[in-house]
């Protein structure tokens, strides 16, 4: 892996530069919060931004896609809309690029979605690092740092961007801007293991996830699932912004009159009513209780078992998400509370 330097106030030039690779993207405000969506002028960009509402998920396993059409006569004819469009995302945060490389594992992985894998080769992922707030505990989730999952990786040093090189395509880029970009000194190395350790010291909230699994397993029964459930809404806002929850639903819209129609995709959350409902009536998670412990241990204990670490990445979206303050945080915590108990 390469690592070189960019002084800030060359970075609107490597911008417009780089336009050539594809459409740009990058985190903008709205109404006090953040988007990613297309720039029309650099000066849009905000990458000293939180987190965005929905994550870089959406360019990948966007909320609505038509999978195929069909009609008689012709047959089944794939939809390949915009899977070839090359685009350019801008100012990815390190725990989402984390994300990504787990949303790899699902769908490029034993079951491979070539919808995804279109979409994953033809974005450019250029991270940029953050600075942790009240919400953040991607650190707890060893999601603070990614080494790989993006093609140009950028590090506020003070002066300079430090810019690690992760892929063929990230060197292109680098060799198309000529000579902007400058080699690292010893003193490089040294403001960037600072701002590291700065970084380290400004998160706010930490959670242990160290035997987690076995805790979820010794605790499921526990009443807090109960107290949940009659707390949540099962709105799915929390899912909807998650980096890595993936469930999607597929149903035909059929024309009116006629045989032809198209296959949607759409995201789905294992906290609506009816999400576990099937053809004969049953709902195997009808109860609130359920369905929200089921979402919490997919994400800290199904997931471990299945591919060796949790989905969660400590964004601290479904904390900002949840209308009704239900935490992640909090719930780990309470599960790992210690109890008094009296020998009888």
């Amino acid at each position: 892996m390469k690592i070189l330097k960019l002084r800030k106030e060359k970075l609107d030039l490597f911008a417009s530069i780089v336009q050539q690779f594809g459409e740009v993207h990058a985190p903008v405000e709205q109404d006090g919060r953040y988007v990613f969506r297309r720039l029309t002028r650099w000066s849009e960009a905000r990458l000293d931004y939180d987190r965005t509402i929905l994550p870089p998920k959406k360019y990948f396993l966007p909320p609505r896609e038509t999978l195929f059409r069909y009609r008689p006569g012709t047959g089944f004819e794939p939809c390949t809309d915009g899977l070839n469009q090359r685009i350019i995302l801008f100012g990815v945060h390190a725990c989402d690029v984390y994300a990504l490389n787990i949303l790899d594992r699902v769908f490029a992985g034993r079951y491979q979605d070539p919808y995804y894998q279109a979409r994953r080769r033809n974005v450019a992922i250029i991270g940029i690092d953050c600075t942790p707030d009240k919400h953040c505990f991607c650190r707890s989730m060893r999601a603070d740092f990614v080494d790989h999952g993006f093609d140009l990786f950028f590090y506020d040093t003070g002066d300079y961007y430090q810019v690690l090189v992760g892929t063929a395509l990230g060197d292109d880029m680098v060799l198309a801007t000529g000579r902007i970009f400058e080699a690292v000194d010893a003193a490089d190395i040294e403001d960037y293991k600072r701002r590291s350790a700065n970084q380290r010291q400004a998160f706010q909230l930490e959670v242990e996830i160290r035997d987690l699994p076995e805790i979820f397993e010794m605790e499921y029964q526990s009443d807090l699932w109960r107290e949940l459930g009659e707390k949540c809404l099962s709105c799915g806002s929390c899912s909807m912004v998650c980096p890595t929850c993936y469930c999607f639903d597929v149903a035909d819209d059929v024309e009116l009159g006629s045989r032809a129609g198209r296959r949607m995709r759409s995201w789905d959350s294992c906290l609506f009513a009816n999400h576990a409902l099937v053809g004969s009536g049953e709902n195997f998670r009808g109860p609130r209780a359920s369905r929200i412990k089921f979402r919490f241990y997919h994400k800290q204990r199904g997931f471990v078992a299945e591919y060796g670490r949790p989905s969660c990445v400590g964004c601290g979206r479904c904390i900002s998400a949840c209308p009704v303050n239900i935490d992640v945080v909090q719930v780990i915590d309470r599960l790992r509370r210690v109890q008094d108990v009296v020998s009888r």
